[in-house]
């Protein structure tokens, strides 16, 4: 397969402004998101911030320990007999309860921009440029960007570092040596400054004395800058081939180019200790290498000769994806949702999205993307063991909304989610799959482990009906339940018992004697709740398909996402086409429709599978820049992405039961199973990996 063929006939390109979907280079790590100028020199008119973040640039308002835990009132729920606290609303104590939710927060760690003049003086607007064109170059990750400004001509040339949080930058322009193009850097405010997050997005280039901006070094052709916010700080380095440094605001920077060129090169590198800078030749050499590594290893999938209108969509997205969820999800810890791009949720980590940013990276041939972040729930563990012991149980209690250390926060919704528990144990499975060793199983044997224990310790034995039930209290996936009401929800009990069943064999694979509980509660779960030939929401909702078919339909997940074994097929199926037909897809989000897809795929109907897969809908719209929008503020959403990718490489490589028999492949059975077996997709791929 020609590779960079199929990936460079999706390079993503614009003529005109587009004000959702900016383009970005990054390295999974680091990255930088760019106007059209290649640069972030118009910021105030996009949709969303133009940021420029990593995976280490953390903030905490007025220091680390202004509140802790205990300073959050809870509100109690009967769980079985005892009581349990839960911190779901502000209470008595907002001020604890938002500072919680806020802190810390991913930074903002700099505006790097053109300034731009006009022949009479004044700063040039978005509207002055003309003849705009702009391409990311997918194979290399370099951006370049082409525009004039009253008929002068711009060529910008912006790439990351390959391995360092760095960017690069290259502009050739007779704006230059005629003094109406400069380079400024813009250091913000570091706070969130307001309690909903979708108001707290934009940087705050006010409150100058929050923060101090220090100029430590000054050379003929660099600076570094000293970044001091409350506790926390770090540093920015900026080298350049000719030209003066001059402070113009007590956090702005301008480097005015020297007048006798037409070109100008610096890069910008920043780091919590000592940054680096180079080159821009080296720069842009690291990046092309890193991309060309990327698209080399590991899978693709060409729909070249496809028949069906959409196939050429769908591979346009699919690459894409692979583009966006290497740069945004597959760093050293689990991602927000909208990655490097700028702050949701307050820059904090969903941890029942790390299964969607995730999971595909080993199905698509590149476990050491999601192993990566791993490690990470090793290393918080003490503090999920915390939060399970506070409550009275055993084990881990994985937090849901999460900064870079872990700590769970209050939040209406957050506390009463438990299906991101199982997710440690499916993703270690999935790298074990792809790499089956001794040393695999000893380094996630406590997280396996102990997510295994808290889930036994959940569960609740029902005398009445000889199972273990699930809550209440619990908020489902489908979050628009209420705690004190939700039982048994199809896809939590599903993966109850995939998760104790994978616990159980990985003991097996140590050596080692299981814990009988989980043998015990794998064994009796609860059924699945129904009611007149389809799933339930849980068990007290009959009126899921009426006034709840709105956010997940997260019952499809118990067969889509997991291999069903507690799900009847035919009410499966019914619930599916149920769920086509009446749910409110404006209310769905985007990793809702490759979930569908996935079902479809199982109940043996690819062209619905396709259908969802692709449905016309609001939340499943795959802009430019290839994210998934959401709505006004939210225009990128990798979970969609990494969802995409999960599905298809389902629907091409197959699973247990179809195109694979005791994970080997079955020339029996057909080929892309998930897809139609009419002839209109014509569908080659190598190097995917079949579905668990």
């Amino acid at each position: 397969m020609n590779r960079q063929e199929i990936v460079m006939r999706h390079q993503p390109e614009l003529t005109k402004w587009d004000l959702q979907s900016p383009f970005s280079v990054g390295n999974g790590e680091f990255a930088f998101s760019a106007d059209i100028t290649g640069l972030q020199s118009f910021p105030e008119l996009y949709e969303v911030p133009l940021g420029t973040q990593s995976n280490w640039g953390w903030h905490f308002s007025y220091g680390h320990e202004r509140f802790t835990e205990e300073d959050v009132e809870l509100q109690m729920f009967d769980t079985h007999g005892r009581e349990v606290g839960y911190p779901m609303k502000p209470g008595g104590k907002p001020k604890a309860y938002h500072w919680l939710r806020q802190n810390p927060h991913r930074l903002q760690l700099g505006r790097v921009s053109f300034r731009l003049l006009k022949e009479n003086g004044e700063e040039a607007k978005l509207q002055d440029l003309r003849d705009i064109r702009q391409t990311l170059n997918l194979w290399t990750g370099v951006l370049s960007s082409e525009f004039t400004l009253q008929g002068e001509a711009v060529k910008v040339t912006t790439a990351c570092h390959g391995e360092k949080d760095m960017i690069g930058v290259e502009v050739k322009s007779r704006l230059i040596g005629q003094g109406r193009l400069e380079a400024f850097i813009r250091f913000p405010a570091p706070d969130m400054t307001n309690n909903a997050w979708a108001k707290s997005v934009f940087p705050d280039y006010g409150n100058d004395a929050r923060h101090e901006t220090t100029l430590l070094e000054s050379g003929e052709n660099r600076a570094l800058f000293g970044r001091t916010m409350d506790e926390d700080g770090y540093r920015a380095a900026w080298s350049w081939s000719a030209g003066r440094l001059e402070r113009t605001g007590a956090h702005e920077f301008t480097l005015q180019p020297a007048a006798a060129s037409d070109e100008l090169s610096f890069s910008v590198g920043f780091a919590p200790g000592q940054p680096e800078t180079a080159n821009v030749e080296e720069v842009i050499a690291t990046s092309g290498r890193r991309w060309a590594s990327f698209w080399m290893k590991g899978a693709a999938v060409d729909f070249a000769g496809s028949s069906d209108p959409r196939a050429h969509e769908l591979e346009r997205r699919i690459v894409l994806s692979q583009f966006l969820c290497a740069m945004h999800s597959g760093g050293s810890i689990p991602p927000q949702e909208t990655g490097l791009m700028y702050n949701s949720w307050f820059g904090k980590a969903h941890l029942e999205m790390h299964w969607w940013h995730a999971s595909h990276f080993p199905l698509w041939g590149r476990e050491e993307l999601l192993l990566n972040s791993m490690d990470w729930y090793t290393e918080i563990l003490p503090v999920a063991r915390e939060l399970a012991s506070s409550q009275g149980y055993e084990g881990a209690r994985w937090p849901k909304m999460v900064g870079f250390d872990g700590k769970p926060c209050p939040s209406p919704v957050a506390p009463g989610l438990i299906w991101q528990q199982p997710h440690p144990i499916a993703l270690a499975e999935l790298l074990y799959l792809s790499n089956q060793s001794q040393a695999m199983l000893e380094r996630f044997r406590s997280v396996v482990y102990e997510s295994a224990d808290f889930m036994v310790s959940f569960a609740h034995w029902n005398e009445e009906t000889g199972c273990f039930d699930l809550g209440p209290p619990l908020i489902p996936a489908q979050e628009c339940h209420r705690l004190q009401d939700s039982k048994n929800p199809p896809y939590e009990v599903e993966y109850w018992k995939q998760g104790l069943e994978t616990a159980v064999r990985w003991a097996e694979r140590l050596g080692e004697k299981p814990n009988p509980e989980w043998v015990r509660v794998a064994g009796a779960m609860a059924p699945l709740p129904e009611k007149g030939g389809v799933y339930l929401a849980h068990e007290r909702c009959e009126d899921t398909f009426t006034e709840k078919n709105h956010d997940h339909p997260s019952m499809l997940g118990a067969l889509g996402l997991l291999p069903g074994t507690l799900v009847d097929r035919e009410t499966m199926l019914n619930t599916l086409l149920k769920v086509k037909e009446c749910w409110d897809w404006d209310s769905a989000w985007g990793w809702d429709f490759p979930m569908c897809a996935m079902a479809a795929a199982r109940l043996n109907e690819p062209d619905l599978a396709v259908d969802f897969l692709l449905l016309d809908a609001t939340k499943n719209t795959y802009l430019t820049n290839g994210h998934n929008y959401q709505r006004p503020g939210l225009s990128a959403y990798l979970p969609g992405n990494g969802g995409l990718l999960t599905a298809v490489a389902m629907m091409a490589a197959g699973w247990q039961g179809a195109a694979i028999r005791n994970g080997e492949r079955d020339s029996s059975l057909p080929e892309n199973p998930g897809f139609p077996q009419d002839g209109s997709w014509k569908i080659r791929w190598e190097g995917l990996k079949s579905w668990m």
